[in-house]
């Protein structure tokens, strides 16, 4: 990314501006420790509820997924790297509908994959350019 951590860290977790860079995702904080994200086009979407259970910024965040449909853990990490940050964004879900989930993830993982890299895409465009 091309700036310090600490402007990284700032951006990715401003919940009121999450959907210019998480695509089709709104984000809200709910409580001193709760976020609630809504992904999709209404009707057709999911609310993914989260639970905060580390904050060190500029560094790490690690949520606990609490919904329906994402339900596992996850963390950003943000690391000074030359003149810029490197993120690190990691989950570890249960996937819907059990074993039918987990027979269709080799075929849904590439597709979250390119979902990440896109919204880190979008993420590095938001931040300044490096002086």
């Amino acid at each position: 990314m091309p700036a310090p951590p600490e402007q990284v860290f700032a951006l990715i977790t401003d919940w009121p501006r999450h959907h210019e860079w998480m695509l089709l995702t709104t984000a809200r904080q709910v409580g001193e420790d709760r976020l609630e994200a809504y992904t999709g086009v209404w009707p057709l979407g999911f609310l993914d509820t989260m639970t905060i259970t580390h904050w060190e910024p500029p560094a790490l965040m690690r949520v606990l997924h609490t919904g329906r449909v994402v339900r596992g853990r996850g963390a950003i990490r943000v690391r000074p790297q030359g003149n810029g940050s490197r993120v690190v964004w990691a989950e570890e879900l249960e996937l819907p509908l059990g074993p039918l989930g987990r027979a269709a993830w080799p075929l849904v993982r590439p597709v979250a994959v390119a979902f990440a890299r896109h919204c880190l895409h979008r993420l590095a465009r938001l931040l300044p350019p490096p002086a």
